[in-house]
């Protein structure tokens, strides 16, 4: 057995575009990611291996003796994770796979869905924002919890709730003191750009050391609350949709199962269609239906704070 052999087919793919290409920029774009996370996976790859498998500081990029055995096995070692992948026990080990997006919270419709189909086993799956359409696509996933925009071609979707932006910021930053601002309000801030959901605990690490300001959906910075920093609602920046995705010619009557818990119909309630839309075009949200709410900031524990008049 090779130690390679536990690598993540995931971790082991993104290395291999970088070693390929021998430039973490162009591998990132070529794999549609940040370069940071894609930094970050390498370096963790490197960590979970215990070797270097690129020569620190080289200008250009260079492969170490380790990165090369590792590349050059890389191909048969991504064979073996695929027919692992579609082996009948892979896919039969529950009756529905459904996948979720950082800051989406399953674990009400999970409960529910014990009470309700107690033979009918739920698994829920972590999938990065970066991956949700391969998640469906790849089969990893039956349905997913998915972060709007997507690819909607062959796709059904039910948007359920949008998530209102917020500015995280130092606790001692001037923008704290108020409950909510606008974007004019921060004009004169330096803000990070192109940041990824699925970066987020980097990009508020850095909004931490004071290299500048974030906004984020509210779950995300929920999710990554830290004592140090604050966050306020901003009340004209665009939100973000959250939808349950799945491949269109999947779809089978466990889903529409599934689709009565998230909706919140009754266990007694008759069955009646989905409203299925294409993600994205002009989808509504469903309101408080089944506990699927507008995502609100800590606006109440911040009463007494005032809002910030726009300049």
């Amino acid at each position: 057995m090779s130690r390679f052999d536990s690598i993540d087919p995931t971790r082991l793919r993104w290395f291999s575009v970088v070693a390929e290409e021998l430039h973490f920029a162009r591998a990132a774009k070529a794999l549609n990611i940040s370069r940071q996370r894609l930094s970050r996976t390498v370096i963790e790859l490197e960590e979970e291996l215990g070797t270097k498998l690129f020569v620190p500081g080289a200008q250009p990029t260079q492969l170490t003796d380790d990165g090369r055995v590792l590349l050059e096995q890389a191909p048969d070692l991504i064979a073996a994770a695929e027919v692992v992948a579609i082996e009948p026990e892979s896919v039969t080990a529950a009756s529905l796979r459904v996948g979720f997006v950082p800051g989406v919270t399953v674990s009400k419709w999970t409960r529910i869905w014990a009470e309700r189909f107690p033979d009918a086993a739920l698994e829920t799956v972590p999938v990065a924002a970066a991956e949700q359409l391969d998640a469906l696509c790849g089969e990893r996933v039956d349905m997913c919890f998915v972060r709007l925009p997507i690819d909607r071609d062959g796709l059904s979707a039910i948007p359920l709730y949008r998530e209102v932006p917020v500015v995280v910021v130092p606790k001692d930053h001037p923008v704290s003191v108020f409950a909510e601002v606008g974007m004019a309000d921060l004009a004169d801030e330096r803000v990070q750009e192109d940041h990824a959901v699925d970066d987020a605990a980097i990009t508020l690490e850095m909004v931490a050391a004071g290299v500048g300001l974030a906004i984020v959906p509210h779950s995300i910075a929920r999710l990554h609350a830290r004592r140090d920093l604050v966050y306020r609602t901003v009340t004209d920046a665009p939100d973000t949709e959250i939808a349950l995705a799945w491949l269109t010619e999947r779809t089978r009557e466990t889903f529409e199962d599934f689709v009565g818990v998230v909706r919140g119909r009754s266990e007694r309630s008759s069955r009646s269609p989905a409203r299925v839309e294409t993600a994205g075009r002009g989808a509504k949200s469903t309101g408080g239906r089944g506990g699927v709410q507008k995502a609100v900031p800590a606006r109440r524990a911040a009463k007494k704070i005032p809002k910030r008049r726009s300049r």
